[in-house]
């Protein structure tokens, strides 16, 4: 296991942003999660887990710890439609491998970007699937502890972009057993996944240097507003959410920029980097997108992204100058 001293995470983020982590490793299995640890420990250095890199923001500092990089993990297919999966395995690749095995239920998430552990952890969907319907249990690391333990679907506490894991972080996901319907033509369900990331295409160029959704999308009980939804779109809304994109665009922010960060052309619920942003520019825009979507419409966003690295005297300063939208993770 190989410890990298001031490794540059831009290099390791969809986004393409962020400076050095103190200490940088690849770890594939709970093993090597608990040997970081442990060097973490008796250096008295905070940790942060990562794996696909997507949905995650780094500060331009970087971050003063060890940030350790979940990779592979392995695929196994098992019985009765179950397949076991590694944290840090691909969820496209997943799926694919899936696809071609001839078991169906996640071809709707194809091109959610990002690990498995991560998508889990954040209880990824799309296209009204969320891939919390097709998990039978999930295996993780307790870091604090060192225990393994296996958690069934009810104990992980799913809901919208939400899980027990993301309210427990010392709760590391290791791998994770889905059950599938087998016996599905694989021919199929790969033009299904095709049809779907090109779907995801039309909306946004994948390619794009971002962190994928930047705001969950928001609660609104205006029926003024959700009636202009109807009618915008045709649709309607799902629940008492409102897609994060259409709100932002309600109020003239598609196309806004503050250096090389941008308010997405396609889909307004999308920070990108369009080369050489900085955190600092991304903030500052995400700051004027959640004060003027609260200011005008009464809603506040809320987060998707994790935002990495960014200490409590950065948010006193930030606050200080009267952008008072963030709580980052210390």
């Amino acid at each position: 296991m190989e410890f990298r001293e001031n490794e540059i995470l831009a290099h390791y983020t969809t986004f393409k942003i962020g400076g050095p982590a103190k200490l940088f490793a690849e770890v594939s299995d709970a093993n090597e999660l608990s040997l970081g640890y442990e060097r973490a420990a008796s250096e008295r250095l905070p940790v942060y887990i990562m794996s696909g890199g997507s949905n995650i923001l780094f500060s331009d500092k970087g971050f003063p710890g060890l940030v350790m990089r979940l990779t592979d993990g392995g695929f196994r297919i098992l019985d009765n439609g179950r397949v076991s999966v590694g944290a840090g395995k691909t969820l496209l690749d997943v799926i694919l491998a899936c696809c071609q095995a001839g078991l169906s239920g996640m071809e709707k998430l194809a091109g959610i970007p990002g690990s498995v552990g991560g998508a889990v952890r954040g209880n990824a969907g799309a296209f009204g699937s969320e891939i919390a319907d097709h998990i039978v249990s999930v295996k993780v690391l307790n870091h604090k502890t060192g225990m393994v333990k296996e958690y069934g679907k009810d104990a992980c506490a799913f809901g919208y972009r939400m899980s027990l894991f993301k309210k427990h972080p010392e709760l590391i996901i290791v791998s994770v057993e889905f059950r599938l319907a087998s016996g599905s033509d694989p021919v199929a369900l790969r033009s299904i996944a095709t049809k779907t990331i090109e779907e995801r295409e039309a909306k946004h160029p994948q390619d794009a240097f971002c962190a994928g959704s930047f705001f969950m999308n928001p609660t609104v009980t205006d029926e003024h507003l959700r009636e202009e939804f109807r009618h915008d779109s045709g649709k309607e809304p799902k629940g008492e959410r409102l897609p994060a994109g259409w709100v932002i665009d309600q109020v003239g922010l598609r196309g806004r920029t503050i250096g090389h960060a941008k308010v997405s052309e396609q889909h307004p619920n999308y920070i990108v980097n369009t080369g050489g942003a900085t955190a600092e520019e991304v903030l500052t825009l995400v700051s004027i997108v959640k004060q003027k979507v609260r200011d005008e419409l009464n809603i506040q966003l809320q987060e998707e992204v994790q935002l990495v690295g960014f200490g409590h005297e950065e948010v006193k300063t930030r606050r200080e100058k009267g952008e008072n939208d963030f709580s980052w993770p210390s």
